[in-house]
């Protein structure tokens, strides 16, 4: 088991304290059983590929509108329907 030192604000201490009281614990206990809750709470990530993050490939599409004009009327029919 591994030593520690850490600092807590006043009102957290004594909420630990109590929690520690009302349970029947030690302080380190409370501290410890906080610390396997937060651990549940944040799994760890998966791990990097040893070639570390690569751009993924562009996606290809063709718009089937070539001109502004049309791509705004488009546009408009499509607001149109929804509402």
């Amino acid at each position: 088991m591994v030593r520690t030192q850490i600092q807590l604000p006043d009102q957290l201490y004594r909420e630990v304290q109590r929690v520690a009281r009302d349970q029947e614990w030690s302080i380190a206990e409370v501290i410890r059983r906080g610390a396997e809750s937060v651990i549940r709470a944040y799994p760890a990530l998966k791990q990097k590929s040893p070639s570390g993050w690569k751009l993924p490939a562009p996606i290809t599409s063709r718009m089937l509108v070539h001109d502004s004009e049309s791509l705004r009327d488009l546009v408009h029919e499509d607001s149109d329907a929804v509402r």
